[in-house]
């Protein structure tokens, strides 16, 4: 049986659950940040989004969805998930703890599951892009399908 190199974990795990996608990709473009992304695949850039792994003052590991021309607020994102505090998770422990290298880490088929919040911009549009899991793959979804398979709030956590 042939592999089908074309597709990631993320679309199979969407598949599996009969979730309708588009997969956009942007392989060998050199494209690293999400507005470069964005712009890569002729996307509204408040419509792609990236997938942060933050990690609380209580060791507890988020997740949160924001639009790549937007930052994360830290303060917000920490109220979110009921912590004092959050940082960043580094970047060395990413694949460790969710299986996911940068620049392709997908809030869905994660090692463990992560309370995951997405930034309430995204109830603006019919559908959002995210990572498909491996870089140079984005996965574009409704919110309604999306928690199909991945249980997650909407709160506004940018800046």
């Amino acid at each position: 049986m042939k592999k089908n190199t074309d597709k990631t974990n993320v679309m199979r795990i969407l598949e599996q659950n009969k979730i309708s996608y588009i997969s956009h990709c942007y392989v060998d473009t050199g494209v690293i940040s999400g507005i470069d992304v964005a712009t890569a695949l002729g996307q509204d850039p408040e419509q792609v989004f990236k997938t942060l792994v933050t990690v609380g003052s209580s060791g507890n590991h988020y997740v949160f969805l924001v639009p790549v021309r937007k930052e994360l607020d830290l303060k917000k994102a920490a109220r979110s998930a009921g912590e004092k505090s959050i940082s960043m998770l580094k970047s060395k422990d990413l694949l460790p703890l969710t299986g996911y290298i940068h620049g392709g880490c997908s809030p869905i088929g994660m090692k463990k599951q992560f309370k995951t919040v997405i930034d309430l911009s995204a109830e603006d549009f019919d559908t959002i892009i995210f990572s498909g899991g491996k870089i140079g793959y984005q996965v574009q979804t409704s919110l309604e399908d999306l928690k199909k398979v991945l249980s997650f709030e909407l709160e506004d956590i940018t800046l």
